[in-house]
């Protein structure tokens, strides 16, 4: 399980982001999550419970996630689609010239005080 990892890092960058602007109390974070990131939404939620309640700056916290559909785009055609209903064969034209556009995020949109 990497979400325990990645709750590490996600303290880490909001406790310094509090320390360099004063604030004493985060009330939530809200990540964006890539349908194709790997992260498991529930395993970091839970995993942020268990962590945040360490911090007296979390302590409460809420963590919010927003998911990101996987869009993949072909260079054969120039189309868009969803990743995880076709995977790398663009169901256009049937090219496996394709790459992902958006949907493997792993980031802190904001932070709430």
């Amino acid at each position: 399980m990497h979400e325990l990892g990645i709750v590490f890092y996600i303290i880490r960058d909001v406790k310094e982001a509090a320390r360099e602007h004063g604030v004493e109390h985060v009330n939530a974070v809200v990540m964006n999550i890539g349908e194709v990131s790997t992260v498991v939404p529930e395993y970091l939620t839970d995993c942020w419970r268990w962590a945040a309640d360490k911090e007296e700056l979390l302590k409460g916290c809420a963590l919010k996630v927003n998911i990101i559909p996987a869009v993949t785009r072909c260079d054969g055609c120039g189309a868009e689609y969803g990743t995880v209903a076709h995977g790398k064969t663009c169901p256009v034209c049937g090219s496996d010239q394709t790459w992902l556009l958006r949907g493997n995020e792993v980031e802190i949109k904001e932070i709430e005080v």
